[in-house]
């Protein structure tokens, strides 16, 4: 069987040679395919074996990367593209971009956790040890601050300040925002300093999240790690960007304004904050339909 590489390549080589595109469009494809690939691979999947379920869990990923409309509606077109091209060579029998509407896809509402949820996926770190004491305190800075989980595994131990409840940390486009932390997070945090000092031994990092020795962690580990406690605290399905959904629909929901979440958030436009004003909505709405007698 062909590699995604090979298929890729050959589809490219399609393209260039039957359709006479241009070297412009062409790259623009290959550059499509090569971010599917990377996301398809955090999913554990590829060409063969995505399914449309997976398809839409990427165009989400896509837009919560904030990529404009177009380009994701032209992402999903090199799609039908490549899978048309694999149908017609007898490469595959399934195509799962079929009867799949982009704007569909990305607009589905954020998922987030409930403060039940919350609590017991907190609740499952072991404290007596160091690498559950971290995680514990990487849970709780996820979830105090909205942090995007590459921002939370790039903090450096300089971006704390711990007097004012301030964090600091770099965003897209490297740009800079301030978040409050909040004293849960801050105990935590506190209680991982000693935890964080055995595990570096004899190296030094700058990072505030390590790994033993002093290795730095990555977005693919916490990734693993936080797949792991869902389980363990019986949530069936997790993300680490499930806990930005969650604290901005719980400010939200107890009343913050949309302009403050938005600057906690690090979003460029206030209309990607805009979506969890629906999500509250519907809170909203369940709870009316729940207790009210007229309902």
């Amino acid at each position: 069987m062909m590699t995604d590489k090979k298929l890729i390549d050959e589809f490219i080589t399609s393209l260039r040679v039957e359709k006479g595109l241009s070297a412009n469009t062409v790259d623009a494809y290959r550059r499509d395919l090569t971010k599917f690939l990377n996301l398809a691979g955090r999913l554990e999947r590829s060409l063969m074996t995505i399914d449309r379920a997976d398809l839409v869990n990427i165009l989400e990923m896509l837009k919560r990367d904030e990529m404009s409309d177009a380009s994701i509606a032209r992402f999903l077109s090199t799609l039908r593209g490549i899978y048309k091209y694999l149908l017609r060579e007898g490469l595959t029998k399934v195509d799962p971009t079929a009867y799949l509407e982009a704007r569909k896809a990305w607009q589905t509402l954020p998922k987030f956790l409930t403060p039940g949820d919350i609590e017991n996926l907190l609740a499952v770190a072991d404290m007596n040890t160091d690498a559950g004491i971290r995680d514990r305190a990487m849970l709780e800075v996820l979830y105090a601050t909205g942090l995007r989980v590459s921002e939370l595994v790039g903090l450096k131990m300089k971006d704390l300040d711990l007097e004012t409840g301030l964090l600091t940390c770099f965003g897209k486009g490297s740009k800079q925002r301030m978040v409050p932390l909040g004293k849960s997070a801050i105990i935590h945090i506190q209680k991982y300093f000693p935890a964080r000092y055995r595990l570096a031994g004899e190296k030094s990092s700058e990072r505030l999240f390590i790994e033993k020795g002093g290795r730095e962690m990555t977005r693919q580990k916490f990734w693993k790690l936080i797949k792991e406690y869902g389980a363990a605290a019986g949530i069936d399905y997790i993300t680490p960007h499930m806990l930005r959904h969650s604290f901005a629909t719980a400010l939200l929901t107890n009343g913050a304004d949309l302009r403050s979440v938005q600057m906690m958030l690090g979003h460029s436009d206030i209309g990607t904050t805009q979506i969890y004003t629906h999500v509250t909505d519907e809170h909203l709405k369940n709870k009316y339909k729940q207790f009210h007698p007229r309902s």
